[in-house]
């Protein structure tokens, strides 16, 4: 996952439509693959990572790492580290992570019509 550079004309472009539009920002934050999954695991509760890892078999351990950390950095999510010895880390939406929780069962929602729609077009 390699970062836009700030100089690029595409850089510039997400972030003019991102200031113009809340819904381009929002999706740029939740809009990956793995984001929007994750968030749809921790709706649930606090999940460790192992946790995760197991319901999202396809990704590797340094996506999920990557992926946590940014949803962390754009406070959708907390960790917390007990001191314990292993030490045990869970992940956990942020009261404004919460507040997807409708936002991903609409998607889910509106997923499920359009797939049965495709697959009765075929």
């Amino acid at each position: 996952m390699t970062k836009i550079k700030e100089t690029s004309t595409n850089f510039a472009n997400k972030k003019a439509l991102a200031d113009e539009c809340p819904e381009v920002y929002a999706s740029n934050i939740i809009g990956g693959q793995w984001a929007l999954a994750i968030c749809c695991y921790l709706i649930n509760g606090k999940m460790r990572f192992g946790e995760l890892k197991k319901r999202l078999q396809n990704i590797t351990e340094r996506m999920l790492t990557l992926q946590l950390r940014r949803l962390e950095d754009d406070k959708i999510i907390t960790r917390t580290v007990y001191a314990e010895v292993p030490p045990r880390v869970e992940y956990e939406l942020t009261e404004i992570g919460y507040k997807l929780k409708p936002i991903i069962l609409e998607f889910e929602k509106w997923g499920k019509e359009h797939k049965e729609l495709i697959e009765e077009s075929k």
